[in-house]
């Protein structure tokens, strides 16, 4: 099968409330991992001098690099870790956090946990590597990084980051509607390029 057309996944923006102001924390919210970047985060926040608010689910294949890499690291205060959590207490974290830390040591294939952040308003700091460039709107809905220190310091530049910006960008091109108008057009290229081929059987 050729190549017709790229669908980005949506989401149902209305659920996920907007936060116009910024918050005091980063947020992290991913599989606690070394893909996911886990450790890369914590550095991050330590570089910056900023709190960081863990959530995620610890597989077991992770639970060695958790114990070992991760929970030495966590103090309750400056760290904190607060496990796998629901769909309303993930709008609150990413609602109200300073921005979303997506330091990916792999080639994301999209990041879906991108743009519900997004979608709060909240900007996202993500690591050059996989679908990032695609989603991510440099400057404008986050920062696209290479290093932990680069990250570090584009956190000082968070504020300048307009979260109406991100909401809309979220809302006009990874909504729901979105989606399925992707869809539709994708099938109907389809049919249009098989209409001969598929004709006796349409009849």
């Amino acid at each position: 099968m050729r190549f017709v057309g790229n669908v980005y996944n949506g989401i149902e923006t209305p659920g996920f409330t907007f936060v116009p102001e910024m918050g005091g924390y980063l947020a992290f919210l991913a599989r606690i991992s070394h893909e996911k970047g886990a450790l890369q985060a914590n550095r991050i926040a330590k570089a910056s001098g900023e709190k960081l608010v863990m959530a995620g689910k610890v597989d077991p294949t992770d639970v060695a690099y958790f114990e070992e890499r991760i929970k030495p690291l966590i103090d309750g205060d400056q760290i904190r870790f607060i496990g796998e959590i629901g769909h309303e207490d993930k709008v609150k974290l990413l609602g109200h956090a300073k921005a979303l830390l997506a330091p990916i040591q792999w080639d994301e294939p999209f990041g879906l946990y991108f743009i519900e952040a997004m979608a709060c308003g909240t900007p996202v700091i993500a690591n050059r590597r996989g679908s990032v460039p695609e989603v991510i709107a440099d400057g404008v809905t986050g920062y696209i990084v290479d290093t932990v220190e680069e990250a570090a310091a584009k956190i000082a530049d968070i504020g300048d980051i307009d979260r109406t910006a991100c909401r809309h960008h979220v809302e006009g091109r990874f909504s729901d509607e979105t989606m399925t108008e992707g869809y539709v057009s994708v099938y109907e290229a389809l049919l249009n390029r098989h209409r001969g081929s598929l004709s006796p059987i349409l009849s």
